[in-house]
């Protein structure tokens, strides 16, 4: 069905112009430019909310336990084949900083592949998780649950940087 397909499409997009956005946010933050930052970062949650209705509609968006699933087999995607591949292109094509931010997403995937796992397990059984602090590495994406390590255990980044969730 095309419209199916559309609306996929249309979540990719959306998706991307919302992480575009956020990027170009902090450049202009960077740059002295607040203001304009402010309107990209607007405009960034509008883009968010365009996408997760063409996902909702796409009928994408299950049951938790369905939604836990398919979280469990993207992180493994991930970190088993996706990644793995890119790092080796980039160590092939001498592209050390990609290297590095395909090194890191890929340890922090396998993290989070294991806690999705471990949210299922819960699930299944019909409890939630534990109420505890979750904290990201801002660096390398890892996220951890309370208590916070002192350092991240994928890049070394100290947990006063950590963004608590």
């Amino acid at each position: 069905m095309k419209t199916e397909k559309n609306l996929m499409d249309a979540f990719s997009g959306e998706s991307q112009a919302n992480r575009k956005y956020l990027a170009f946010a902090k450049k202009a933050e960077k740059e002295g430019f607040k203001n304009v930052a402010r309107i990209f970062r607007a405009i960034a949650e509008a883009e968010t909310i365009h996408a997760l209705k063409h996902f909702e509609v796409a009928g994408k968006v299950g049951s938790t336990l369905e939604n836990l699933e398919t979280a469990v087999e993207g992180e493994h995607h991930e970190y088993t084949k996706m990644y793995p591949e890119f790092i080796n292109a980039a160590e092939e094509e001498e592209q050390k900083k990609a290297k590095t931010s395909f090194e890191y997403a890929n340890a922090a995937e396998k993290v989070h592949g294991k806690t999705f796992e471990e949210m299922k397990k819960m699930v299944e059984n019909g409890q939630d998780v534990e109420d505890k602090d979750a904290f990201l590495c801002p660096v390398c994406g890892w996220v951890g649950l309370d208590p916070a390590p002192d350092r991240c255990p994928i890049c070394n980044t100290p947990s006063k940087s950590f963004q608590k969730f």
